[in-house]
């Protein structure tokens, strides 16, 4: 828990009672602060009470007392307008920040690596804390991904914060100077939040703020608001700039061209790694992610030839595209985390023999959008409530059976995987739907997945042994020359 000091004797708000705001009425109280805590929710407000957290109700106290506001990420603060709370603190002008902001206040000699972006912000914090820990580095990993940020390790000088960070984050913390900030890429998301597409790209941008060499930008150009981003920054040249790209050569930068990632940050050229050898690293997207982490932490001082290493032992996320295991030569990936079509369609991209596990509670859109991959489906297993509507998408286009729950999915795609005797098959769960029909939560329905997998029979072996199963094959677009 981190020592809040700053605050000691003090009256602080704290709006919104979910696990990060929990963590920060804890390590107040534990550094002798004086909590004021809400949350519009009677059950948040029960949960906090059981807990000994001191309740205030912040649309009735004095406002003239605070100085300071923790809001929750996911109260608004501008759009699509702000919170009530909100206002009354603006009007007592009363600071607004988030627990990260305490975090960096509290923990000055700590070096602080950033990752935002739409897509891909949580495997690439985990990789870069990954290869850091693996590497012999003192990293805790955090933010928007994992623990509260207020539960981490207290760090020494030459310590490093990993943290994820989202838009609504950004727009929180005042202070940091990231030493190594990542911006993967940008695409519409959360408009509302933001007032449309460039407050949010602003609110993105913000993770270079005050930046000057020797801190680090890292920045996609797959993009065109980030490719506009990172030529701004390297036309003004006040921090060092590097671009990253999981598709196409980039001259002083960290790149994917057919796999094979490069690293050319000294003008060399020179091949790290073949990504396609790595299970849980494959897709394109992926390659943006790894190309990201490279660069962040050879910014960070680790050797090339270490990260290269780190990487190949990489286990990935759980529940986003995880190799589980191979059973009698059929891979099987938990990617229970593709709660919608786009998410699904970035799994169903990087493999050819896919017996594909989808449905649940369906979304706006549903699978609509995914006719590109139906070529790559040897057979649709659908199941949940939107079986029946996935079915008749995939009417005429794709086998399919209507499986009903999960665990029957698993055992009727793994027959009929070995029946058809294809060269690389693939049990892959990726929805396309949201849980709450049959399961509590993805992670629910993805542990599920597991565990009817480990209790096939046959013979079993483990992603590492059996690496070439979960490789793309050669129609795979993902391995194609960029």
């Amino acid at each position: 828990m981190i020592d809040i000091f700053y605050f000691y004797h003090m009256p602080v708000a704290v709006l919104g009672l979910g696990k990060s705001g929990l963590a920060t009425c804890k390590a107040l109280m534990e550094s002798e602060a004086e909590v004021w805590a809400w949350d519009d929710n009677e059950d948040s407000r029960q949960r906090a009470r059981e807990e000994g957290i001191p309740l205030v109700d912040l649309y009735t106290c004095n406002w003239k007392e605070l100085t300071t506001l923790v809001l929750s990420p996911g109260i608004p603060l501008h759009h699509p307008e702000p919170h009530p709370v909100v206002n009354l603190a603006k009007a007592a002008d009363v600071e607004i920040v988030c627990d990260i902001e305490l975090l960096a206040r509290a923990q000055r000699d700590a070096s602080y690596i950033g990752i935002t972006g739409t897509n891909g912000k949580s495997t690439t914090t985990a990789l870069i804390g990954h290869i850091m820990q693996l590497s012999g580095r003192e990293a805790d990993i955090g933010g928007n991904l994992g623990p509260a940020a207020l539960t981490l390790d207290p760090m020494e000088e030459g310590g490093s914060y990993v943290l994820e960070m989202s838009s609504y984050q950004l727009d929180l913390t005042v202070s940091i100077t990231w030493d190594i900030a990542v911006l993967l890429n940008i695409s519409a998301d959360h408009l509302d939040r933001h007032g449309g597409m460039d407050g949010y790209v602003a609110a993105k941008r913000q993770i270079f703020h005050r930046q000057t060499d020797p801190k680090s930008a890292i920045i996609g150009i797959d993009d065109k608001y980030c490719e506009a981003i990172y030529e701004d920054l390297a036309d003004v040249g006040d921090q060092v700039v590097v671009p990253i790209s999981g598709e196409k050569r980039i001259h002083g930068g960290v790149y994917v061209v057919n796999g094979v990632l490069v690293d050319d940050m000294d003008g060399q050229e020179v091949p790290v790694t073949d990504l396609k050898e790595i299970p849980s690293l494959q897709g394109r997207h992926n390659w943006q992610n790894a190309a990201a982490a490279y660069a962040a932490c050879r910014r960070a001082g680790v050797e090339g030839r270490v990260i290269m290493a780190c990487l190949q032992s990489y286990p990935g996320l759980v529940h986003r595209q995880e190799p589980v295991e191979v059973v009698d030569g059929v891979a099987f990936v938990n990617d229970s985390k593709a709660t919608n079509g786009a998410a699904a369609a970035k799994a169903l991209a990087c493999y050819d023999d896919i017996y594909w596990i989808a449905g649940g509670r369906p979304k706006d859109g549903g699978i609509d959008g995914l006719g590109d991959y139906f070529p790559r489906i040897r057979q649709a297993f659908l199941v949940g409530e939107a079986a029946l509507g996935f079915g008749q998408v995939l009417d005429g286009k794709v086998p399919f059976t209507i499986s009903g729950t999960v665990d029957k999915a698993v055992e009727q795609a793994f027959e009929q995987a070995k029946k058809d005797k294809a060269a690389k098959p693939v049990v892959l769960l990726s929805p396309a739907c949201a849980s709450w029909d049959q399961f509590k939560s993805f992670e629910d329905r993805g542990d599920l997945f597991k565990e009817t997998v480990e209790a096939l029979p046959g013979e079993h072996l483990d992603p590492m042994e059996a690496a070439d199963a979960f490789r793309a094959g050669p129609g795979n677009p993902d391995g194609e020359t960029a």
